[in-house]
C-alpha cells in the first residue's frame, strides 16, 4: 500500500474568519442605567434564565431552551418593561379633567346640621 498524501488544508487567516466572537452576557440596565450590571444566567437543565441588575435589583425570569442566548433574555426583558410602561398609560386616568362636575355649594342656612 501507498502513503497517503496530505490533504490541502486552509490556511490559518480562514480559520480565524469561522472563528465566533462570544456574545455579552453582561448588559446595561434600563431602570438605573448602569453599564454592565445585568447579568443573565441560563439553567438549560432546568429550563429558566434569570436576568438581575447588581445595582438596582431588578429582575426578570423567562423560560428558555436549547437555542437560547443571554442575549435573547435581555431582549425579552425589553419588550416586557415597554408593555408593562405602555399597559400601565393605558389605564392611568388623566391628571386633570376639565369634564368633572363642580361640587354642589353648601349654603350656610340649609336644614342638613
Amino acid at each position: 500500500m501507498g502513503k497517503r498524501k496530505k490533504s490541502s488544508r486552509k490556511p490559518a487567516a480562514a480559520s480565524a474568519a469561522r472563528r465566533r466572537e462570544p456574545l455579552d452576557t453582561a448588559f446595561t440596565c434600563l431602570f438605573c442605567h448602569h453599564d454592565k450590571s445585568v447579568t443573565v444566567r441560563l439553567d438549560r437543565k432546568e429550563g429558566v434564565a434569570q436576568l438581575a441588575c447588581r445595582v438596582c435589583d431588578q429582575r426578570y425570569q423567562s423560560k428558555v431552551n436549547h437555542l437560547t442566548e443571554p442575549i435573547d433574555i435581555y431582549s425579552e426583558w425589553i419588550d416586557a418593561a415597554d408593555a408593562a410602561q405602555k399597559d400601565d398609560q393605558a389605564h392611568r386616568r388623566p391628571a386633570a379633567s376639565s369634564s368633572r362636575l363642580a361640587p354642589a355649594p353648601h349654603y350656610a342656612g340649609s336644614d342638613d346640621d
